[in-house]
């Protein structure tokens, strides 16, 4: 039987193998997918190790997509542009390929929430790799705009410069007067419980106000924006889904469907 896993410190928290089992179950893939805790300085270690015990394939998350990014002998555009791994595999080869699903997944979910986004103006909030990854996929979706916001602008501007005039970049402070259609969190701010520091302007015309993290309550970031009357809010559950959809699609060459599992990963988190 194929072995498949999530790599990660901490992992145990990781609704991954529930995702995935489900999937296999729905499309009727016989395999085995489980969480595996590698040591923070042994990652290409623990990889070995799972290989040679039957690995095919593995998600990758915090604190090793840039490990795996290094690691992988062939890479994807997606990867490249994010510079980072979350999706390994071996090849009919066996050689070792690094993608990225996280953008695929954002705008997979952004779809189901019913968002246009062709031409659509879209603001970004924080430079971390969780943004650097979906950059390129929203892009190629066709959203017209793209700002990105952080802190230290500095850190949002090199990402920036990665892209076309369609991506700008600043401070929370020097976020331009435009009608934002779109505005994303893919800060942590929400595991503190805070909010990025924007002002309330920036949202008068945004429909959809989405952040990449999710919880049994809203974040802080969604509360407040249901507070300044945005018409729509969502966290990032949908995207987890979405983006483990796109890994098992290109482990298993079968697409699963993504509500079902999602309403049973929704009920078991929200409640």
């Amino acid at each position: 039987m194929d072995r498949y896993a999530v790599f990660g410190n901490p992992v145990g928290h990781s609704k991954s193998p529930l995702i995935h089992r489900c999937f296999a179950e729905q499309t009727a893939q016989q395999l085995s997918y489980d969480a595996i805790l590698a040591p923070v300085d042994g990652f290409a270690d623990s990889w070995q190790q799972f290989v040679a015990a039957g690995g095919r394939g593995a998600n990758v998350t915090v604190p090793f997509k840039e490990v795996a990014f290094a690691l992988a002998a062939k890479l994807s555009d997606r990867a490249k542009q994010a510079g980072a791994v979350n999706t390994l595999y071996l090849d009919d080869q066996g050689i070792l390929c690094g993608d990225n699903t996280d953008g695929l997944g954002l705008v997979a979910d952004l779809t189901r929430l019913g968002v246009k986004l062709g031409a659509a103006q879209l603001l970004l909030l924080g430079a971390g790799g969780a943004s650097r990854g979906v950059v390129g996929p929203l892009l190629a979706a066709g959203v017209g705009h793209i700002h990105i916001a952080n802190r230290t602008p500095e850190k949002a501007q090199a990402i920036a410069a990665l892209f076309d005039s369609r991506v700008t970049a600043s401070g929370f402070a020097d976020i331009p007067q435009q009608p934002w259609l779109l505005v994303i969190n893919a800060t942590s701010s929400g595991l503190s419980q805070q909010r990025p520091d924007i002002s309330a302007s920036h949202l008068k015309s945004c429909e959809l106000a989405y952040d990449m993290l999710y919880d049994k309550e809203p974040t802080a970031f969604l509360s407040w924006c249901q507070q300044q009357g945005v018409k729509q809010c969502a966290d990032g559950l949908g995207m987890l889904v979405a983006q483990a959809a796109e890994s098992f699609a290109i482990w298993r060459g079968v697409k699963p469907e993504l509500e079902p599992v999602l309403e049973q990963l929704t009920a078991l988190v929200k409640t």
